[in-house]
Parts: C-alpha cells; sequence; structure tokens
C-alpha cells in the first residue's frame, strides 16, 4: 500500500539521480487513439514497438495501455518480450516523461524512509493546451501499482522541462518553467526552492528558449543533456536561416559560461540537428531532434529521422557514451505528435547503489 509521505524528500536525503545511473526499471505508456496520431496510430506503435523490445533486453518495462484495444494491440505487437508488465489505467496522452513521476532515491542509512519514492508533480498538459485530468492521477497510479510512497508536489513540472546530473545541478529553460499557465505568480526563487526540496538540486542553470515548435514551450531534453556530471550535448544549427540557429547559440553562450560552486566549468559538446521537418496535416514545424535520446542498462536509443545528419548524429552520442552501445531507431511517426524517445519513457532508479552499506562490527577478542 502506498503512502503520501508528509516531509520534504531533501529532508530525508532523496535526490533524483542521473539517468545514467542503474535502472529498475522503464515507464511507458502505449500509444492510442487514431485523433492523436494523425491517422499513424499503426506505424507509432510499430516504432514504439521496437523501443520497447529494445529497452526490455536491458531492464522491466512496465506499460500503461489505455483501454481493451490498446491492451490487446500490445500484447500483440510485444509477443515474446519476457521483462514486461501491463496494467491498464485511465489516460488522456502517452507521454510518460511529462505526466509520469520523478523517481528520487535516499542516500545514506539514517532514518527510516523508504530507499526509494516517488514526486507527484501537478500536470496540466503543457500550459492547459490539451485535457489532462486523467494524465494528472498517473503518478498516484503508479505509486498504488508500486505499494511506493510519494511526495505531492504542490506546483506544476514535467520530467522533460529538468535535466540533472545526479550531483545537484539541472538545465532547465525559462520558456518553459515561467510560462504564466503553468504556475502564475512563482519566480525564479520559488522555482528553484522547489526543485531543491524535491529533487535535490543545488544549482539551477537557466536556459533561454528551445526549439522551434515544440509544444511544451521548451522543454530541455530536446536541445541539452548532460552525458556526465559536467558534460552537456548541446544541439545546434549550422543554418544561419533557421530559427533554431540564433536560439541555439544563445543556450550554447549561457552553457559555456557556467561555473560550478567549485569554479570549475561545464565542457559542452556539439550536436546536431537534423534538417527542418514540418507535420503533413497543417505544415506546423516539428522539434525533431536527436538530444531527445534515453539511457536504459548499457544502451542509448537514438532516434533516427531517415535524415542526412543521423549517422553523424548517432557516431557522437556513441562516442559520448563509450561504455554503452547507441542503437538507433525510428522515430519518423513518433515526432509527428511532438516528441521522441526520452518522452515517452520515465526510468524508475534502482537505489541501491546509492545506499550506504554499514560495516560490519570489528570482532573483539575476550580477555581473563
Amino acid at each position: 500500500m502506498s503512502e503520501i509521505l508528509e516531509f520534504l524528500p531533501r529532508e530525508r536525503g532523496y535526490f533524483m539521480p542521473a539517468e545514467w545511473a542503474r535502472h529498475e526499471a522503464t515507464w511507458m505508456s502505449w500509444a492510442f487513439g487514431e485523433e492523436l496520431w494523425s491517422g499513424s496510430l499503426g506505424q507509432a506503435r510499430e516504432e514504439q514497438a521496437a523501443l520497447v523490445r529494445a529497452i526490455a533486453r536491458q531492464e522491466r518495462v512496465h506499460l500503461l495501455v489505455r483501454d481493451e484495444e490498446s491492451e490487446g494491440s500490445a500484447w500483440a505487437m510485444l509477443s515474446g518480450v519476457e521483462s514486461l508488465s501491463i496494467e491498464r489505467i485511465p489516460l488522456n496522452d502517452v507521454w510518460m516523461r511529462d505526466n509520469g513521476p520523478t523517481f528520487v532515491v535516499r542516500s545514506g542509512t539514517e532514518g527510516c524512509a523508504p530507499a526509494l519514492g516517488l514526486v507527484d508533480w501537478r500536470f496540466n498538459a503543457w500550459g492547459q493546451k490539451y485535457d489532462w485530468a486523467l494524465d494528472d492521477q498517473v503518478p498516484r497510479i503508479i505509486s498504488g501499482i508500486l505499494g511506493m510512497s510519494r511526495f505531492v508536489a504542490p506546483l506544476v513540472m514535467e520530467g522533460g522541462s529538468l535535466e540533472v546530473n545526479g550531483e545537484g545541478a539541472c538545465l532547465t529553460t525559462e520558456q518553459c518553467l515561467l510560462s504564466p499557465l503553468r504556475n502564475p505568480g512563482l519566480g525564479k526563487a520559488e522555482l528553484e526552492r522547489a526543485l531543491r526540496d524535491h529533487l535535490g538540486v543545488t544549482q539551477v542553470i537557466w536556459l533561454r528558449s528551445g526549439l522551434e515548435g515544440d509544444h511544451t514551450d521548451g522543454h530541455v531534453d530536446t536541445f541539452a543533456r548532460f552525458i556526465a556530471a559536467r558534460r552537456v550535448l548541446m544541439s545546434v544549427s549550422d543554418d544561419p536561416s533557421d530559427e533554431n540557429h540564433g536560439r541555439m547559440a544563445e543556450n550554447l553562450e549561457i552553457l559555456r559560461a557556467v561555473r560550478f560552486p567549485d569554479g570549475g566549468r561545464l565542457e559542452v559538446q556539439e550536436l546536431p540537428l537534423p534538417s527542418s521537418r514540418y507535420h503533413l496535416a497543417d505544415g506546423k514545424r516539428l522539434p525533431a531532434t536527436y538530444a531527445n535520446f534515453y539511457l536504459a542498462n548499457g544502451v542509448v536509443l537514438v532516434p533516427q529521422y531517415g535524415d542526412p545528419q543521423d549517422e553523424r548524429a548517432l557516431g557522437i552520442i556513441q562516442e559520448a557514451f563509450p561504455g554503452r552501445e547507441a542503437l538507433g531507431l525510428s522515430s519518423r511517426r513518433l515526432i509527428l505528435e511532438g516528441g521522441s524517445f526520452h518522452c515517452l519513457t520515465q526510468q524508475q532508479p534502482d537505489p541501491r547503489p546509492f545506499q550506504t552499506v554499514q560495516p560490519e562490527p570489528t570482532p573483539t577478542r575476550g580477555g581473563k
């Protein structure tokens, strides 16, 4: 049975680890609704099935499905996948990174709090753009499935708007976190306090804005990702006529000016953006990017678009993670609805590496 923890995560030593820390599992939701996928639901599911299979070879996948049709489709398309569990719950959409919980681990051994918990943020569909009442319940439902304690956070926050290095630093954007339909009246100081209290963040690096065409209002996981505690992959455009050229150049300048509390610098490596892509139905720009990769145990799963930059980007990401296999998978249909692999996934970390093992007491020799 799950419970709501009344204390702040920070007060018991909880923090959000980096994505490259070992996972217990990955949470996802199965694509549904032809109306949500502009008639490409079947193709979107094919791409998602390839993603699920790649992750399930490394760790368990918990897959949420909306209804009977979705459940039948998932079992049929994922037959033979062993490390898979499927749960049917009400859903508005599939973007688990944003409507799902943020898992936190507790370091050390003091106290009696559980080693793993989850933060239940409020979710309002990226500033009230779509229906969200069902998706706002996803963290509570997941806590019940796992029997896991949860921290209820009193503000709107989406996982894609935050990128952490597991050592206190967090990347985010002013465009997203300060948007008026998320947390009206809250400024940087209040938001930084919330990130400190719930995720153990001690340094927030504020970037300006995200990719053109991103309906999430500039999620950082579409263009800037930590690849080590002090290294970031940063998306760039070489085309001066592209609106992303100036936006990303400004963010790049901010990152290169970052100083950590000890005076150390942030190493920034550039990652190309794919060619401009547009939705066939309405002609709107799509936020296609390679930075929306997902780190599962032992692999990094990189979206591919049939673009001339695919191979180059895959090579750069492989060099960034030499201990993992970089695997490129198609995201040509998934991106039509504005997201890719990182948007679809939420990691559940393994808390064991963060727990301090108490040494065995040294035996004493009795004397006469």
